[in-house]
Order: structure tokens, then C-alpha cells, then sequence
């Protein structure tokens, strides 16, 4: 007899929500069920209900309800990063199991108050980084495991977009700024790739002249120094037009990511080695519902999620150390806690792609 799909309540209606997470439970019937909708937008509770068939929706005043309802074994948190850790200590005091957007909170001890609620009330805790389980990302890993390009030595990354003015995510408020946002996805995968912790990290960050950039950096540049000198750089910017790629340099070989960090459309890899190149191109797929089996399959079975709570607090760690370091002007020296489970081939979970669907109330945060 199958198990009964996790029942999930999805907090946050914005754009990530209704392009990628909603969508995303029909890929995972199964696993994961769409049972509850919390938002204080009415009409996005009342159009998005009807449009997956959902019959409990609740204002975010409602959420404790919600929590308390027996409708919901779980919730993916999606509001603005500023309120992640009040979500997530919530729903663990609830006996809830969370799913949490990445960044996992805009401060490090904010992270650790949802670990330790999460273990004091013995729910699971993952951080929804949805590149652990996609194709392109985790060919890479097994790629620098195999020894093919000798020993990584440079990693080098760029992320940038143009943010659309008035976008939660140019508030500092709400914990906005492209480090928290994009840059967390290069801190991300040069740790996944070198397998290891930084030890000491440098940045630059910069305002520009454009007034959307008030209370947060437009762009930032990274040099974070891992274990036998290996280096990674990486830019990320919300001012610059779209790019997305990150290349490996080792000492037999290269490998670059472009596009790397997309949710939609195909990934492609480039491999050289010996001045020869070979091209791999992953085909597109849904990369939110993978997340959804996934971690529903760990609730099931008791077991901690790969990409955990220390992993959240890992990343959100490195960018505080980077703004105090861009503040400061100075080299910022991390004594970070190793993590010892990291993402492989095992994780990947493959689903086709979500059809589109049309926004309610909501637009694309970039321009």
C-alpha cells in the first residue's frame, strides 16, 4: 500500500510561488499534495484555489489556524527572506515539517533558532536549494570527483539581472540585495563543487549612480579562499543585464556552467581537456518538484534532508562575512562548521517541464 503524499501549505503567493512552486505538486502527486494556500491577498487565494483545486486558504493572521488545522503535514515557505525564521519556528513548534526558500534568513543566528526549533520539536528542516537535485549541476560534481580535470584549483562565477524597481527584493528591509539573493547560488555551488568550507573571504560591493539601488548594493565581487589555496571569485549584480555561468579550472582540465543557475530552459556544460571541447546540453525540466519528492520522502523515512538547516547556515554565514568585509575593507578569516553530507548523482530527480501559467497579481521581479 502506498503511503499518503505529504500534505504540504504553501506560504507566499508571489512570483517564485505561482510560477514554480504551485505548479510543481502535479509533478509529484505521489510524494507531495497541494492542500493549503496561505496569503493576504485575497483574490490570489480565491483565483489560485480554484486553480488547483485547493479548498483551505488562509490570511497569514490565519497562519497558526492553518498550522493547527490537521489539514497539513508541511509547509514551503516562500515569503520575503526577512520573515523565513518567524515562518519556520512557527510551524516547527507546530509539529510542522518545513521546506524553506533560500536565502534560509538574513542573519546567522536567525538560521540557527529554525535549526534548533526544528530539532526541539523533531520536524524536518530543508533549505530549497533545487540545484542539488538537477542534472547539469550534479554531472559537474560527479565530473571534478572522477579526476578527469586533475585537481580544481579556480572557480569563477557571474549573476546578474536587472531588478525590477520596487521589488521586495531592493529593500534591505526585507532582506534584499543580490548577494542574499543570486550571489547565495555562486557561494553555493563553489562550496558543492570544492566540497569544503571557505576559510577566509574578501568583497567589494557597489551602489551606482540608479536610484533603485537606496538601501541595498547593486553588485558585489567575491574572493573566497578555500582549504590548499583554491580560490573562488564570483560577481553578482541586479543592475546588468541576464547572465548566468560558473567555470571550474583544474589542473588537467576546465569545465563551464552556461547558463547555470536557471530554472527555466536548458543548462549546458562545456568540458575541455588536452585543448579538446565537448559539449553536453541537459534537457529542460521542472526543478521545483524534484525538492517536493524529495523531502517528502525524508519526512517518510526519518531521515535529515541533504541540503539541511547547516547548509542554509553555511551560505547566510559567508554572506554576512562578505558584507562585513565589504563594510570593513578588509579580509574577513571564517572558522565555518564542515558539513559532511554533500549533494551528488544519487539526488537527481527528474521531471518535465511546468506548463506556464498565468500570474495573478504578480509580475517577474526582473525587467
Amino acid at each position: 500500500m502506498n503511503p499518503r503524499p505529504l500534505r504540504f501549505a504553501v506560504v507566499g503567493l508571489g512570483h517564485i510561488s505561482q510560477v514554480a512552486v504551485l505548479p510543481a505538486f502535479a509533478h509529484a502527486k505521489t510524494a507531495a499534495r497541494l492542500t493549503a494556500l496561505v496569503s493576504d491577498d485575497p483574490v490570489k487565494r480565491r483565483v489560485l484555489a480554484e486553480r488547483y483545486g485547493v479548498t483551505h486558504t488562509y490570511a497569514y493572521k490565519d497562519f497558526d489556524a492553518c498550522l493547527r488545522s490537521g489539514e497539513i503535514d508541511a509547509v514551503y515557505i516562500a515569503v520575503p527572506n526577512s520573515l523565513h525564521r518567524d515562518y519556520a519556528v512557527q510551524a516547527a513548534r507546530a509539529g510542522i515539517h518545513i521546506l524553506c526558500e533560500k536565502p534560509m534568513a538574513v542573519t546567522a543566528a536567525d538560521c540557527r533558532k529554525m535549526i534548533r526549533a526544528a530539532e526541539q520539536h523533531r520536524v524536518q528542516l530543508m533549505i530549497a536549494y533545487r540545484l542539488h537535485f538537477e542534472a547539469c549541476n550534479l554531472h559537474t560534481i560527479a565530473l571534478l570527483q572522477s579526476g578527469q580535470l586533475g585537481e580544481p584549483r579556480l572557480f569563477h562565477s557571474v549573476f546578474t539581472q536587472q531588478v525590477r524597481s520596487g521589488d521586495i527584493r531592493l529593500n534591505d528591509q526585507l532582506g534584499g540585495g543580490p548577494l542574499y539573493d543570486i550571489g547565495v547560488y555562486c557561494i553555493n555551488a563553489a562550496r558543492y563543487l570544492f566540497r569544503d568550507e571557505p576559510t577566509e573571504v574578501t568583497a567589494l560591493t557597489g551602489h551606482g549612480p540608479d536610484r533603485r539601488f537606496q538601501t541595498v548594493e547593486e553588485s558585489a565581487g567575491a574572493i573566497l579562499r578555500f582549504s590548499r589555496d583554491r580560490l573562488a571569485t564570483f560577481t553578482c549584480s541586479f543592475g546588468a543585464t541576464d547572465a548566468a555561468m560558473y567555470e571550474v579550472v583544474g589542473t588537467k582540465g576546465k569545465v563551464r556552467v552556461e547558463p547555470a543557475y536557471e530554472y527555466v530552459g536548458s543548462l549546458k556544460a562545456s568540458v575541455t581537456i588536452k585543448g579538446k571541447t565537448r559539449v553536453r546540453v541537459f534537457k529542460p525540466g521542472d526543478q521545483f518538484a524534484p525538492q517536493l519528492i524529495y523531502f517528502s520522502n525524508c519526512v517518510r523515512e526519518g531521515r535529515q534532508p541533504e541540503p539541511n538547516g547547516l547548509e542554509g547556515l553555511l551560505d547566510v554565514q559567508i554572506v554576512e562575512a562578505l558584507h562585513r568585509s565589504a563594510q570593513r575593507k578588509r579580509t574577513i578569516t571564517l572558522r565555518l562548521q564542515a558539513k559532511r553530507i554533500r549533494p551528488d548523482v544519487s539526488q537527481r530527480i527528474y521531471r518535465p517541464p511546468v506548463a506556464k501559467s498565468k500570474g495573478v497579481r504578480t509580475e517577474s521581479p526582473t525587467l
